[in-house]
């Protein structure tokens, strides 16, 4: 079984994320944000943080063309609002799959995405979502860098949206699809219309 590791960003000095990955031996990092700019922690801007692994002997790999939250593919949207379910159908999606698959055999990957929380994040909620089927152990590191395992994230976000995980009427997977696509219509990136400024 191979394992893949998540992790936020979020406002941490370099130096701190640095100790984060270090505590979990990562060795390689799969930036999927669509855009790897941070205007308030530009330390995670793409060509310093690339630079910044470089100098630890961390690999960076960006995948935020093929796994981040937006796409440049208009059926991948509804009423300018990006849907998920389209977007993991994609072409360029599923090769961002094959390519992290194809990476876990030889790099201990994070996942990296600016939001700490990985059930307010793509990361989690699009990405990991179309590999908890399929032999990969999902563990997201938290802020404090403890680990908090996938089924567990899962069933914190079954709580958080007041899910009960039993159902007389659907099974516990219909129930975890469920609350997948709730948190996915609350996260997900809509476009802005800039037609109104001037």
């Amino acid at each position: 079984m191979y394992e893949l590791y998540t992790i936020g960003h979020s406002n941490h000095t370099i130096e701190r994320f640095f100790e984060l990955l270090s505590i979990h031996s990562i060795t390689a990092i799969c930036d999927v944000r669509s855009s790897p700019y941070s205007k308030f922690n530009p330390q995670f801007n793409r060509e310093t943080l690339r630079a910044e692994l470089k100098r630890k002997s961390i690999t960076y790999v960006f995948l935020g063309k093929e796994l981040g939250p937006r796409s440049d593919d208009p059926a991948c949207y509804v009423n300018g609002k990006v849907r998920y379910s389209a977007l993991a159908k994609t072409d360029l999606f599923q090769q961002g799959l094959q390519r992290l698959r194809k990476g876990m055999k030889f790099y201990r990957i994070a996942l990296m995405c600016a939001e700490k929380d990985p059930i307010l994040c793509h990361r989690t909620i699009l990405v990991c979502r179309q590999l908890r089927d399929s032999g990969v152990n999902i563990r997201h590191i938290l802020d404090d860098g403890s680990i908090e395992e996938h089924p567990d994230s899962v069933r914190r976000l079954l709580r958080t949206l007041k899910l009960q995980d039993t159902n007389l009427f659907k099974s516990p997977d219909e129930i975890i699809e469920e609350a997948y696509d709730i948190q996915g219509e609350k996260i997900a990136y809509t476009e802005v219309d800039d037609s109104n400024k001037t």
